[in-house]
């Protein structure tokens, strides 16, 4: 346990190659409030920082992902420095978290409201449980879409779609935004943990530095043209062919074994 108190609102433990990370504050169902968005800065930091910390498995205790921005101190700092200020340190843990160098899994249990349906789109995989409602709420609180969704939603489902999500104020359960393609997986409430941890260990045994390199072009193709995303590509893969990680792909595949990525992407930084 953290000596910092607000540390602890996002529980850190290490499965093999992967970070779980929880959010646990029961008192506001797991809201972004500043201490939150502190937490989960250093959760990040961390991941980034471990080169032995392969993937990210994020999710929330008790009944609810994440109940989004704290109602309390939007009643409180809403005026406009303070509200600037606030967005100005989303480089601090959202950003990180959104451009982090390795494969992130998303863990939807409860409902997921607002920034917490924000939080959740960051994920490169979303799972999500039976029992899970994703809700917007923006406009019924008076404010505009925000934890990235005006930037994530469109891309994941299309503007329309988007739009008529948004605009019409309503929910959506897992299976729903399964159909719109929002998540990739439903499973049982009972699962929602062994199935984003096995997704989270399966990428972690892949090439997840390649994966990364990969996620950040990616995040590039919907403002760049057809030449530019080829001069990525190019870049990117004669980075990625340099690497250790495609060398024990490539050996394994000639020799007809399993690759070990984890191992070869280790004896490089030795």
């Amino acid at each position: 346990m953290s000596t910092d108190p607000a540390m602890d609102l996002v529980r850190r433990r290490r499965e093999g190659a992967v970070l779980v990370l929880r959010l646990d504050n029961p008192r506001n169902r797991n809201g972004l409030d500043e201490k939150m968005r502190v937490a989960l800065g250093a959760a990040v930091e961390e991941a980034e920082a471990d080169p032995a910390v392969r993937a990210v498995y994020l999710t929330g205790a008790g009944p609810s992902f994440c109940a989004g921005g704290d109602l309390r101190m939007l009643r409180e700092a809403s005026d406009p420095w303070p509200v600037h200020r606030r967005f100005r340190r989303l480089s601090r843990w959202l950003v990180p978290l959104m451009t982090l160098e390795k494969p992130v899994v998303i863990g939807v249990n409860g409902h997921a409201v607002g920034g917490g349906m924000g939080l959740a789109l960051t994920g490169d995989r979303l799972i999500a449980a039976e029992g899970a409602v994703f809700m917007a709420g923006f406009f019924r609180l008076g404010a505009i879409p925000d934890i990235g969704m005006m930037y994530t939603l469109p891309r994941l489902i299309g503007m329309a779609r988007a739009k008529d999500f948004l605009f019409g104020a309503g929910s959506l359960t897992a299976a729903e935004a399964l159909a719109l393609g929002l998540v990739g997986r439903v499973v049982p409430d009972a699962e929602l943990d062994a199935a984003g941890l096995a997704e989270a260990q399966r990428l972690a045994a892949g090439p997840a530095e390649v994966m990364g390199l990969a996620k950040i072009l990616m995040a590039r193709s919907f403002e760049s043209s057809l030449d530019e995303m080829f001069a990525y590509e190019g870049l990117g893969q004669a980075l990625a062919m340099s690497s250790a990680e495609f060398r024990e792909g490539l050996a394994a595949m000639l020799d007809r074994r399993p690759a070990d990525f984890p191992a070869a992407a280790a004896a490089a930084r030795r």
